[in-house]
Order: structure tokens, then C-alpha cells, then sequence
């Protein structure tokens, strides 16, 4: 069978929700009063690790035509998964899963599942040629509970077959979703059934691939007896089965089973802590796959998942915490991690900033986040102070009407007077920054609660928190120590919270300054275990000023986004001489400009000189000229000599 569909690894069927997850640690469910939206469920979970490590997956299921739906749908597509499998249902919603971890062992949770949308799946969503298209189906055991998506996973399964694709079964049992438990027993792990072992087992002789841990073993095998339990799996597939054992690792038996079991091959696990044992299962699962997809030997594809499950252990969230491939390397290549595995903080920023949203070679923004120098120009002019919202929103309006829709344009807006265009921003796709600082404030003050990390949990996960330090690495100790106090406060909330940071240095007037001065600055802030994922630097005309940049920063963190240009209200002719050196430094990305474009367009229009249409064009083309001015410098850098680009 020939498909017009892009070849994948895998496509996984089944189970699809947003996981509410407590944030608090160690008390009832009853008694958390937040909860983090991560997606979820095993398929999902599985989708999304699997694209991590470099996999390429789709997903067939059904979310409901909703927010929760659209919010599953667009966190795959950010993950890299196919979603062209993920079906909008319009009569049913999104299936919902509340998560807490109460202590090391238990860990409660509740399934809204009652006619969900992903339990809707029929045997007419199944795309064959889109099934054909992947090396592999991974079907669950709880969409083998009921008639239609029973007939919808074997419609899948068929397909998989006769394409000579594999077939992949996660036992996946779940009592309540079988209805053997009380709805607040969700996180019950096994109950004999004689009719579920026997609807699991329908699927067996057509399997390649069975994993699950000892209780999915006992229930797909019909004895609590673990070899004899898989020996009676065995009895009915040809399949290569994985039993997952926790701390112990895992045991792979590609052919027959000993009554001793010992002719498996037994791959250990990793000691780290457990904090959050959900989720590891569907790493595993990943890790093990990319493996097994790839033709690696089965103790490799065990190492990787067991790897790979250890590491989801040790997080809060299932798919959230799930490794990069880059992660995952950095990890099996460390002769001695951290047994609290989170608080490993080189793992865990490669985590951070190999699972960040899209990649930038290019971030133009226009710079709208000023506060004091519209406060003074209305106050010159006489103006009403109210306008200054509606003057922003005219300038979100100015960046759509260049970029088109380009999500590497941005905008720069602050809370207190871009409110509104903050949130007619995210209807769009571009990238939003916010100020936290207070304006013109040195030693560095916040522009909220004296906590800052209370602040933030308050802003959208996609507003990066830009904070402005006018910072001199020769400053004098005391001041140098507050500021430095107060960016490990807002690093650290930052990644607690889950939003990017952009620092933005500016060197104090009249202080010293050389080409070595800004890396210098920077080298001491990483010195002191921040790590931003945007700088946001002067211009400067000096190359090995650069040079020297370039090399502060991919000493410390090969991984940083890059650096855009301030403006520091620079006439244009000056600001894209300095774009002709900067542009041919890798590390620097683009701009954000605020008063080379909109300080003239500000002062006609607060004088009612000009009206709305003509302050967005005029806003507009000043946005156009630069960046125009960017590309330029940047296409000459790139076609400069070796020789050229170094001088």
C-alpha cells in the first residue's frame, strides 16, 4: 500500500487529556489550592517523549472542539508531533485527569472520563494510508475496553500489518477506567478480572511488541504469578515482551520463558529519587522505542528506557518532564549525577532550554514595554494619559502589519499601559516580551509584589519576563551584591514559573567602558548560576567588543537563544551602522527597538496631529526600514569572507 503522508516512526492511538497536576507536595488532593496544565494521557505522553528523542510521531485520537482540546492539539504540534490524527469532536469534551504527589508511594488521582472525546474514536477516524505511512502503531489497553475503539484500534492494528508495519501494545491497565474501582481509586494499579484478561488478550497474536510493568503482566496473563503470567502471554504471541520493574530496571524475553525467568535479559535501573512515579511508564515507553524502531540491540533499548523513566521520576508532570535526546545523552554520559536528580542543574537546564517552544534565526521586536517616557511625554504635551493603552495597541497592530503572521516578530509590552495589547497579542503568533523592573531603578527593584515569583504566576506562559539592569561588573560591592540578589531571585522564579527570561544590560552613563567591559558583566551573571535565555545588549560599532560577547556567552551556555540589539533611542542612521557589525556574529539574532520607531509617531499622534491608520503605517514602515536594514547587514555577513567577518 503506497501514502501521499510524510513516513513515521510511529503513530500512537488512544488516550488523550489535560493533566491538572497539585502543586503542592505532600498533602491530599483535597488541600492543593493550584495546579499546573500539562497534556496527558499514556499515547499522548508516549507521542511527545518519543518526538523529543528524535522520533518522528503522530497521534490518532479525539479531543473535544474546546480549549482544553485546542490547548492538547497545540502543545504536539509544539513538541513536534503529527496532529493531523487529532480529531475535533463537537458533541464531547476533553478528558480531564486531577494529579497530586502525596508522598514517595502515593500518588492520588482522578479521571473525568465520563463519555470523554477520546473515547468517541471509531473505526471511520482511522486514516489507512496515514497508519500505513508509520513503522509503527502503538495501541493501550484502556481503548481496548469498549466496542468502537476496540474496532478503531484493530482497524489501526490491520492496517499497520498489512502496510508491514509493527504493532506496539502498552498494556496500560487501569482498573477504574474499566469500571472495577470507585472513581477516587484511580491511582489503583491492579484488580483480577477474568473478562479484561480475556478482551486484552484478543490482541495478542497480532502484537510485536508488549511492555508493561508485573500488575499489566497479571492482568494480560490471568496470574498474579509473574512468569507464570507471562508464560501464558507467551502461549499466544511471538511478541518481544518487556516487563518494566522500577527501581530494578526492567527485563526484556524476545522468545521463550523459563520457569525461573532468568533467560531474559535484565537491564538494571538508575538510583535517583523518586519524587513522582506518574509518567514514567510512558517514558520508558519512548526511550525503548527509539531504540527498537532504529534496529538497536534489546539491552540498549532497555538502557534508554529504564534512562528515561529514572528521569521522569525524578519531575513534576508526566509529559512535561519527559528527555531530549540531548538530555538523554548528557544524562548515560555523566560519570555521577546528582541522586536528587532536579536539583542536577546542568541536567536540568539542558532540560529547560532543549524543550523551549520554536527556534530563532532571526527576532525582530518592536519595543513597546516604556512606562516613564510615555508618562513624560503626555505630561509634555498635555495630553490624556489614558491614550497611551490604545497608542500600544496601535503598535501590536504596526508589528501584524509587517510580519503577516511571521511568528520572528515580536513586541515588547508592559502590564501597566500595553495591558489590552497584551492580550490582543495572543491571538497572534509572535513572540511577547514583558518588563518586570522598575523603571530607571539602581540598584534593581521590582514593578510588583515584593515576591516576585507571586507575580508571575499571574502571567501567561508565553510572556517572556524581560528585566532591565543597568549593571557595571566594577560597581561597587554592595550595589553589585543587591543587584545580583535580586536577578537570582527573578532567574530562579522564572523557571519555577516556567517563563523565559531576557536580561537586558545596560552599562551605567559615564561608567568605564571597554571591549571587554559587557562580557565581562556577563561572564560574572552566569558566574553566579543564571542563565537567561535572551541578552538584550547595547549596540556597539567595536567587532571584537563582539568577539568578545560571542564568547562569554557560548562558554557558558551553548544553548542560549542569542542576543537582540537595543536601541538606547539611537537616530536610525546609527543604529543600523551598528546592525552592519553586529550582524555578523551568530550570537545575535535581531533587535528590539522602541524610540528610534515610535517617539516621532508618539508625538504627532498624542498631539492629534495624525490619526490612528496613520500612526500603524508610520509605526510600520519605521519597523520595515530596520528590519529591512537587519536582513541586509545579515545577508552581507553571511556572504563575507572567513577573513571578512573576522576583521
Amino acid at each position: 500500500m503506497t501514502s501521499n503522508h510524510p513516513a513515521l516512526d510511529l503513530i500512537a492511538i488512544g488516550r488523550s487529556s489535560v493533566d491538572l497536576y497539585g502543586q503542592q507536595v505532600g498533602g491530599r488532593l483535597e488541600d492543593m489550592g493550584s495546579f499546573a496544565k500539562y497534556i496527558g494521557g499514556s499515547p499522548t505522553n508516549t507521542a511527545a517523549g518519543g518526538a523529543r528523542l528524535g522520533l518522528k510521531t503522530g497521534l490518532l485520537t479525539r479531543v473535544g472542539a474546546d480549549h482544553m482540546g485546542r490547548f492538547i492539539r497545540e502543545q504536539l504540534a509544539r513538541e513536534g508531533v503529527d496532529v493531523q490524527g487529532v480529531i475535533a469532536d463537537k458533541d464531547h469534551l476533553t478528558a480531564l485527569v486531577v494529579l497530586g504527589i502525596r508522598d514517595r508511594e502515593t500518588f492520588p488521582l482522578i479521571f473525568y472520563r465520563e463519555n470523554c472525546a477520546d473515547m468517541t474514536l471509531t473505526e471511520s477516524d482511522v486514516d489507512e494510508s496515514w497508519i500505513a505511512s508509520a513503522k509503527a502503531v502503538l495501541i493501550n489497553g484502556t481503548h481496548l475496553s469498549q466496542s468502537a475503539v476496540f474496532a478503531a484500534s484493530m482497524k489501526a492494528v490491520r492496517a499497520a500489518k498489512a502496510a508491514g508495519g509493527h504493532v506496539v501494545f502498552d498494556i496500560d491497565y487501569r482498573p477504574v477506567l474499566w469500571g472495577l474501582t470507585g472513581r477516587d481509586m484511580g491511582e489503583n494499579r491492579f484488580v483480577a478480572h477474568e473478562a479484561v484478561t480475556r478482551q486484552l488478550q484478543r490482541v495478542l497474536p497480532l502484537c510485536d511488541l508488549i511492555v508493561g510493568t508485573e500488575e499489566e503482566f497479571h492482568i494480560l496473563g490471568g496470574s498474579t504469578d509473574t512468569t507464570i503470567a507471562m508464560q501464558q502471554v507467551r502461549q499466544q504471541t511471538t511478541a518481544v515482551l518487556v516487563c518494566k520493574r522500577g527501581a530494578q530496571g526492567c527485563v526484556a524475553f524476545p522468545q521463550a520463558i523459563a520457569d525461573d525467568g532468568a533467560n531474559g535479559i535484565v537491564v538494571g535501573g538508575f538510583p535517583v529519587e523518586v519524587f513522582n512515579v506518574l509518567g514514567a511508564g510512558d517514558a520508558f515507553m519512548a526511550g525503548f522505542l527509539r531504540g527498537w524502531l532504529r534496529g538497536e540491540a534489546l539491552q540498549l533499548c532497555c538502557t534508554w528506557g529504564n534512562a528515561c523513566g529514572a528521569i521522569v521520576v525524578s519531575r513534576h508532570g508526566c509529559a512535561p518532564a519527559m528527555p531530549t535526546w540531548q538530555e538523554l545523552e548528557q544524562f548515560l554520559a555523566s560519570p555521577k549525577v546528582n541522586f536528587v536528580l532536579r536539583q542536577d542543574a546542568a541536567l536540568e537546564h539542558t532540560h529547560w532550554a532543549t524543550t523551549r517552544d520554536r527556534h530563532y534565526g532571526e527576532l525582530t521586536i518592536l519595543a513597546m514595554d516604556h512606562r516613564s517616557q510615555f508618562e513624560d511625554l503626555v505630561q509634555e504635551l498635555g495630553a490624556d494619559a489614558s491614550r497611551i493603552q490604545a497608542f500600544k495597541t496601535l503598535a501590536l497592530h504596526a508589528v501584524d502589519k509587517v510580519a503577516g503572521g511571521n511568528g520572528c516578530f515580536g513586541v515588547l509590552l508592559d502590564g501597566r499601559y500595553g495591558f489590552n495589547a497584551l492580550a490582543e497579542a495572543a491571538d497572534h503568533p509572535y513572540w511577547i516580551g514583558r518588563p518586570i523592573e522598575e523603571p530607571k531603578s539602581r540598584p534593581l527593584a521590582f514593578e510588583c509584589s515584593p515576591d516576585v515569583a507571586t507575580e508571575l504566576a499571574e502571567w501567561p506562559l508565553n510572556h517572556v519576563v524581560k528585566c532591565l539592569v543597568f549593571y557595571h561588573p566594577d560597581d561597587p560591592a554592595d550595589l553589585r551584591d543587591r543587584q545580583e540578589r535580586q536577578l537570582l531571585r527573578l532567574f530562579d522564579a522564572c523557571r519555577k514559573t516556567r517563563h523565559e527570561l531576557l536580561l537586558e544590560v545596560i552599562l551605567p552613563a559615564g561608567s568605564s567602558v571597554d571591549n571587554m567591559t559587557v562580557a565581562r558583566a556577563i561572564r560574572r551573571i552566569y558566574d553566579l548560576g543564571i542563565r537567561p535565555d535572551w541578552w538584550k545588549l547595547e549596540p556597539a560599532t567595536d567587532p571584537l567588543a563582539w568577539r568578545n560577547i560571542e564568547n562569554a556567552i557560548n562558554d557558558n551556555d551553548r544553548l542560549c537563544r542569542g542576543v537582540v540589539l537595543l536601541g538606547l533611542s539611537a537616530p536610525e542612521e546609527e543604529l543600523m551602522a551598528s546592525f552592519d557589525v553586529a550582524a555578523t556574529f551568530d550570537i545575535v539574532k535581531g533587535f528590539a527597538v522602541g524610540r528610534t520607531i515610535f517617539n516621532s509617531v508618539a508625538h504627532e499622534w498624542f498631539s492629534n496631529n495624525i490619526d490612528d491608520q496613520a500612526a500603524t503605517l508610520a509605526l510600520a514602515n519605521k519597523l520595515s526600514t530596520l528590519v529591512q536594514a537587519w536582513r541586509r547587514a545579515r545577508a552581507a555577513a553571511l556572504t563575507a569572507s572567513p577573513a571578512e567577518r573576522a576583521a
